[in-house]
């Protein structure tokens, strides 16, 4: 068994970083691509299709070091693709009935579903500072939605079941990576590989295929919808790839914090560049409380990575990894 080290405090940053990005960009691409097609399912099947051909490429060519699919490991992980595609699936249903900022705050509250499953599921209980942190930003994406406060039964409990089958997707990542010795590549070559069948059902049974495959061949005339079309699949593979090592090198906890701040800078940036959105004085106000908490997470994060004795690993354990 291979002798973990610490990652450095540079190398987390970098994968939090990375992650925050990738997922912000995501949402502005995935938002063009949408107004042209909106056949969300279909288009989660082609990253994830594209994720998987990508990898085993790879892998035949001796580009991805990435080991050979076994069955163990599919049974392993078989829950982490079960929970993330119905996360996906719950999230879709709740938009049915939950405007677009009640959904965005409700997802928010992901990173206090992951405080709560991680204790219950062993993991211990955190610090102070991080509970409270945790909790500061749940008050703050409250508050914010207040002004936007449209009840509907079904579409809460849809986004708030999806919030559910995240965290518990994440702890899994989070688990699979630390005790498996599973890389970010593995990881993301094991859940396409087993979403596509489940995706496959789901575009059938929503009845977006056959006609969301004959609308993709229509648009594919035009070279913008092309263009935009690559680069969320691309994007797909880096937002997967980023948000696995995030969980792998960080937390699932700290993932979620990346991005409840990475929705923060979505919506200034909706405001900025969009324009057109009614400001509320709640709404500012929960969000100077949603920052606060994730900045203060962050900071008691760091004190606690700081605080901890390093791992020191012979030479022969070096040149072993």
């Amino acid at each position: 068994m291979e002798s973990e080290a610490e990652p450095s405090s540079f190398m987390s940053l970098c994968a939090a970083l990375s992650y925050g990005i990738a997922s912000m960009a995501m949402v502005f691409i995935n938002k063009a691509l949408l107004m042209q097609y909106a056949h969300s399912m279909t288009l989660l099947t082609l990253q994830q299709l594209a994720t998987t051909l990508l990898i085993h490429f790879g892998r035949v060519t001796g580009y991805t070091k990435s080991k050979s699919v076994n069955l163990m490991t599919v049974k392993k992980l078989l829950p982490v693709s079960l929970f993330y595609n119905a996360n996906v699936a719950f999230a879709l249903a709740s938009l049915k009935g939950v405007n677009i900022p009640m959904y965005i705050a409700l997802k928010r509250l992901t990173p206090l579903a992951v405080l709560v499953a991680g204790f219950f599921s062993g993991k211990g209980r955190p610090s102070t500072q991080v509970s409270l942190s945790v909790i500061s930003i749940a008050v703050g994406v409250i508050i914010a939605a207040v002004g936007d406060f449209s009840f509907d039964l079904f579409g809460y409990s849809m986004a708030l079941t999806s919030v559910f089958f995240q965290a518990m997707y994440l702890l899994l990542v989070e688990k699979s990576g630390a005790e498996d010795g599973l890389s970010s590549v593995e990881l993301m070559f094991y859940n396409g590989f087993l979403s596509l069948p489940f995706l496959l059902f789901l575009i059938i049974a929503t009845g977006e295929f056959p006609h969301s495959l004959s609308l993709l061949f229509e648009k594919a005339n035009s070279l913008t919808f092309l263009v935009i079309l690559i680069l969320s699949l691309v994007m797909g593979i880096v937002l997967n790839y980023t948000m696995f090592l995030c969980t792998i090198v960080n937390s699932a906890l700290t993932t979620t914090i990346v991005g409840v701040l990475k929705g923060v800078g979505s919506t200034t940036f909706g405001f900025v560049l969009l324009g057109g959105v009614q400001v509320h004085a709640l709404n500012v106000a929960g969000l100077v409380i949603n920052t606060a908490g994730g900045v203060w997470y962050s900071c008691a994060k760091y004190q606690q990575k700081m605080s901890k004795p390093r791992k020191i690993i012979s030479d022969a354990e070096a040149n072993h990894k």
